[in-house]
């Protein structure tokens, strides 16, 4: 899918180079295949240093030598870089676009990038940078099947992959891009109910996370209910019930679903 491609990754953030390390581990690319753009020389350099990629500090160079610009640009950033690329032709061979700016929409940036191009959206979240992550993409009116099946390509390199219509994308970020950082703080709180009951905070932390880790596993990998799994845990007069009903007396399954609720509404107004 993406041999013989030339990617840009235009911004060299966090994400930036979680990417392009992903795609070089994978092997699906060579560094050749990989340009990467940076604000300012020296860290286009370090970049360079650090991946073995080109790297430099003009979005349009790196992007009219691109079949793919993988936008990695905060939300307020991305329309403007957009617009600056279309300016300089930098797009007038209709490349693909994928963005991962958050709260913006797929139609605001094929207007500033002209029409014709095509472009999909993605939401990655941070266990992207270990391989574990879960991306998300919608196609915006002018990308086929295949653009999308080459977005789904290059993020299947740092995880697992879906598609879904552009519609869910603000609740996506909430619940996939944001969830991890809710699930600290479950996290955070479990362990420190550990502690509370004498264990040490290193233990408890750990068993909290492989807890957390295993239950998760369970659930993509058998495909049953979470319901249905807790249950299987839970015996009469046993004390995970005993725990779970302290935990439902703190309202802990609406709180967590009012949660995604506001997120969503606030992943919505990033881009406007």
């Amino acid at each position: 899918m993406l041999s013989g491609k030339r990617i840009a990754i235009i911004g060299s953030g966090t994400m930036g180079r979680a990417l392009a390390g992903g795609l070089l581990r994978s092997g699906k690319v060579q560094a050749g295949q990989l340009v990467g753009t940076a604000r300012t020389r020296q860290t286009a350099e370090k970049l360079s240093q650090e991946l073995g990629l080109a790297c430099t500090t003009d979005n349009a160079e790196a992007a009219r030598g691109a079949d793919v610009l993988v936008l990695c640009l905060k939300p307020k950033d991305v329309v403007k870089a957009c617009e600056g690329l279309a300016a300089k032709g930098a797009v007038a061979h209709a490349p693909l676009v994928v963005s991962i700016a958050a709260g913006v929409s797929t139609a605001a940036l094929e207007e500033a990038l002209g029409e014709g191009i095509p472009v999909v959206r993605a939401m990655p979240n941070t266990p992207c940078f270990i391989g574990k992550g879960m991306t998300v993409v919608s196609r915006g009116s002018h990308a086929t099947d295949a653009h999308a099946a080459v977005a789904l390509d290059i993020f299947s390199t740092m995880g697992r992959t879906m598609e879904l219509e552009e519609k869910h994308m603000d609740t996506v970020t909430a619940l996939s891009a944001s969830g991890p950082a809710f699930l600290y703080v479950v996290l955070e709180s479990l362990a420190d109910g550990g502690v509370m009951r004498g264990l040490p905070r290193a233990a408890a932390i750990e068993l909290a996370a492989q807890a957390a880790l295993g239950a998760a596993e369970m659930v993509l990998q058998t495909g049953r209910h979470p319901a249905a799994l807790k249950d299987d845990v839970t015996t009469p007069a046993g004390c995970t019930i005993a725990g779970i009903l302290a935990m439902e007396d703190g309202r802990i399954r609406s709180v967590l679903a009012r949660g995604i609720e506001t997120a969503a509404r606030a992943a919505g107004e990033l881009g406007k």
